[in-house]
């Protein structure tokens, strides 16, 4: 394949000398190079008269089931199954650039994007790269777009549109982050990513596994299929270390695997206890585990014990929530893997704050506390809910819900979010992202798995009514939780992606409330 692979390099460069490559046709620029092959949405071979137009030099294309149109008077190579050698190539053009980065590969249903954003603000802090050096960009690649992190400064994200982008983007965009300075790397793969080859080509350091839980059934068809993909990650050629959630039966069976088929994987495992028992901890001798016990809740975050193979410490952090504790021993297994003394990685840690969309605070001063959160499957849901559950008896107020489904998307888990919704104490059913389906119709399946003797709801189509409804009629102790968007800055209807955010909705809401009661 290393020949075969020089050859379609060097070819590439004498087509385009001066050009890049990309399989987005509307990224192309004049004197690129255009990939194209049927992807998951779409077929791009029938882009090429698009990308030639936008000025593509060549274009290399999957040869199966399709004929070269003379009209295209551009260079051009016919490349058996060019899908599942898009990634190779574009990593082999571009010299590999993720070669000389620390790379994490973050997996699983729920928290991957905390995960990644949390390991590359610690690795930046720490020394990113991997010799000892301080002051070095981290890069994080996810549903949250782009960025670099440099230091303590925020990163700023450019937007794909995907978790885990197309293989040949992907190429491209970490050629730019190796030349920005980045010298380490925390990416979010996603199932469908690892099915759709997209990190085909790169390598691996850590693989970080979260959590398997109800998700992407549209796509998968089975949780068994959707367990597959993931475990591709800790297969990955040249892997390193795994770090590995054991209170997952899928974290267990992944353990399993790596004992069984890849012995010189470096295993971390990581248990957040509850009354002084691990969920699976016990279960695994020879492994180094890393041990959360003690949970309280503070304030501004949470505070635990830590019994691991490198000492004992209490962290305190700035984070809500079981699952965030889980979250963060994630990210220092993958910061121990590196060699990071403990001590300084748990200080990285109790720095952190959660990511944007991600149990997001606005009001809470003399008004409801409203707590936005990505959480859109039934065990994101359920785990929120019950993270906020403390902080609203805290404030001696109710727990309000604000939520819906996405259109287009496994309509198995509707009622089963709206079973869960009732785990507060006032829920409001409103629009997700219906994409082309009825929002209505959504609602409707959703509040079928609501128990007439559960909590009251209520249905609002207009989500930004929902809001609005929600923040005039909390009580101002109480805590509401909108749930599913998270970052996202649209609401995606009928093929339109409208401006939409629910943070900037939550602060209108909570505004007018204000007015409202100032007037009265």
């Amino acid at each position: 394949m290393s020949a075969r692979l020089d050859d379609i390099c060097a070819w590439i460069r004498a087509a385009a000398p001066t050009g890049r490559i990309t399989s987005d046709s509307r990224r192309v620029t004049p004197g690129d190079v255009f990939f194209a092959y049927p992807g998951e949405a779409a077929d791009g071979r029938t882009f090429i008269g698009a990308a030639i137009a936008n000025g593509a030099a060549a274009v290399l294309f999957e040869e199966r089931g399709f004929a070269w149109d003379a009209r295209f008077a551009v260079p051009h190579l016919a490349v058996a199954d060019l899908k599942a050698s898009a990634g190779p190539i574009a990593h082999a053009f571009y010299g590999h650039p993720d070669a000389a980065m620390f790379t994490v590969g973050v997996t699983g249903t729920n928290g991957k994007t905390s995960c990644a954003l949390w390991t590359a603000q610690a690795l930046a802090q720490l020394g990113a790269g991997k010799g000892e050096g301080k002051g070095e960009a981290a890069a994080v690649i996810g549903t949250l777009g782009v960025g670099l992190v440099r230091g303590r400064a925020e990163p700023v994200f450019d937007v794909t549109g995907y978790t885990t982008p197309d293989a040949v983007l992907l190429a491209g965009e970490l050629d730019k982050l190796k030349s920005a300075g980045a010298a380490a790397l925390a990416i979010e793969v996603s199932s469908i990513g690892l099915v759709e080859r997209r990190t085909a080509g790169m390598h691996f350091d850590v693989a970080v596994f979260t959590n398997l839980t109800r998700d992407h059934l549209d796509y998968h068809g089975d949780m068994d299929a959707y367990e597959s993909a993931k475990l591709q990650l800790f297969g990955w050629p040249g892997l390193r270390t795994a770090v590995v959630n054991l209170d997952d039966a899928a974290g267990v069976r992944i353990v399993d695997y790596l004992r069984a088929q890849r012995p010189d994987v470096a295993v971390t495992g990581y248990t957040v206890e509850e009354d002084g028992a691990g969920t699976g901890a016990a279960v695994f001798d020879g492994i180094e585990v890393l041990r959360a016990s003690n949970l309280r809740a503070r304030p501004a975050g949470t505070e635990f014990q830590l019994a691991s193979p490198w000492g004992a410490l209490v962290a305190r952090t700035q984070l809500v929530g079981r699952f965030n504790v889980s979250n963060a021993l994630a990210v220092l297994g993958a910061l121990l893997a590196k060699g990071i003394e403990l001590r300084a990685a748990l200080d990285a840690i109790e720095a952190l704050t959660p990511a944007p969309g991600r149990m997001q605070q606005v009001g809470g001063q003399d008004a409801p506390l409203v707590v936005i959160d990505y959480a859109h499957t039934p065990d994101a849901l359920e785990k929120t809910l019950a993270a906020l559950r403390p902080v609203a008896k805290e404030r001696g107020g109710r727990l309000w819900c604000v939520f819906g489904c996405g259109g287009d998307r496994d309509p198995g888990k509707r009622p089963q979010m709206g079973r869960i919704a009732q785990h507060a104490d006032q829920v409001v059913a409103t629009s997700d992202n219906p994409r082309s389906e009825a929002p209505q119709a959504i609602i409707e399946q959703v509040v079928a798995g609501m128990d007439a003797a559960g909590a009251p709801w209520q249905a609002v189509e207009d989500r930004a009514a929902a809001i609005l409804l929600a923040v005039k009629q909390a009580g101002k102790a109480d805590v509401i939780l909108l749930a599913g968007k998270g970052h996202e800055p649209y609401q995606e209807i009928k093929g339109r992606k409208i401006p939409f955010s629910d943070a900037d909705h939550a602060a209108l809401a909570l505004t007018a409330r204000l007015t409202m009661m100032r007037t009265n």
